[in-house]
């Protein structure tokens, strides 16, 4: 295990620490606001789980960077987060981003146990992953208890086996189309879902952001995630499946303070806008039917412009933090 460690970082598995670095810095703010907002005794458990996860990782990540001799990204500070501002969003809502949090690490560091080849990695996120699970299934379990779970639809099915037997199986655009399969019921269920908690969340940040350039932006973005659960839920109606969705409100009204800086909100913006990308694009995997492709595609290719122009505004305010990348060779020799 000695040798194994003094070998150096691959460019995966440094591409991997730096944004578990980042999303736990980013994440660790946000749950300190919320562990200071949350009055149900039921979830607050949860959170503070969830915060302590993440204040452990940058803990452990820094050690490696710091070792590596790698510089330790800047990510958030307490002057990114105002845990004081009055409560911004509900229990219910802090309870749901958990939830997704938990799932959100389950998927990324699954992933980044793939490409860890030195031992220290792959313990860090093996470890990490069945951390992310078990915060996934304590949300879980107290979102069915307390009755706030959006369950993904009940399906009748057939009661034998078949095969497919005509091409038509693959068409969505003309003629009848086949009722929807269940793995692509599931994923228009939780694209809605992850949808459904991005207007929440613009919506929110819409509210108490400081610079006009950042409030539109996000106004956008809310009138985008709308029309996409739009798109998602009437591919869902025309095959008659129901789509039970929370009905909590999950913004209050507060306007005047902000909990977090208008850096954090686009970072945390864009991160979003790049995970549904990811899912979207795990979609179109899972998915036949042709029409549901071409929705997936599409609405990839809107949100992609979307945020590149999210990227464009955080390069100018100097909000971006570059991730580590080659050396400039023609840089360097320009420099001599």
């Amino acid at each position: 295990m000695a040798m194994d460690q003094n070998i150096d970082l691959t460019s995966s598995e440094l591409s991997q620490i730096w944004g578990a670095y980042m999303n736990a810095s980013i994440t660790s703010k946000v749950l300190k606001y919320f562990i200071n907002i949350v009055e149900d005794n039921e979830i607050r458990p949860v959170i503070q789980n969830a915060l302590d996860l993440t204040q452990s990782q940058l803990t452990d990540l820094k050690a490696i960077f710091e070792k590596e001799n790698k510089p330790v990204p800047i990510g958030f500070t307490d002057q990114d987060v105002n845990v004081d501002a009055p409560r911004l969003y509900s229990d219910n809502y802090c309870l749901q981003y958990v939830f997704q949090l938990g799932s959100l690490g389950i998927y990324s560091f699954a992933a980044s146990v793939t490409v860890a080849t030195r031992e220290d990695i792959y313990l860090f996120f093996s470890d990490g992953l069945r951390k992310y699970n078990e915060l996934h299934q304590k949300a879980t379990l107290i979102s069915l208890t307390k009755g706030l779970y959006a369950r993904p639809p009940y399906i009748p099915t057939p009661n034998e086996v078949d095969f497919v037997k005509k091409q038509s199986f693959l068409r969505g655009w003309f003629g009848e189309r086949r009722p929807l399969m269940a793995t692509e019921i599931a994923h228009l269920f939780s694209n809605m879902q992850r949808n459904s908690l991005g207007i929440a969340t613009l919506t929110g940040f819409s509210q108490v952001v400081q610079t006009k350039d950042v409030k539109e932006y996000l106004l956008r973005g809310i009138q985008i995630a709308k029309k996409h659960v739009k798109v998602f839920n009437s591919v869902l109606e025309d095959s008659q499946v129901p789509t039970p969705m929370g009905s909590d409100s999950m913004v209050t009204d507060s306007m005047k303070v902000s909990p977090f800086s208008d850096k954090l909100i686009m970072f945390h913006v864009t991160g979003m806008i790049g995970l549904s990308i990811g899912f979207y694009g795990i979609s179109i995997s899972a998915g036949i039917r042709r029409d549901i492709a071409a929705n997936y595609t599409r609405l990839s290719a809107e949100i992609g412009l979307y945020s590149e122009d999210g990227a464009n505004l955080m390069i100018e305010n100097e909000w971006m933090e570059e991730p580590p990348r080659m050396i400039d060779r023609d840089e360097l020799a320009k420099s001599k």
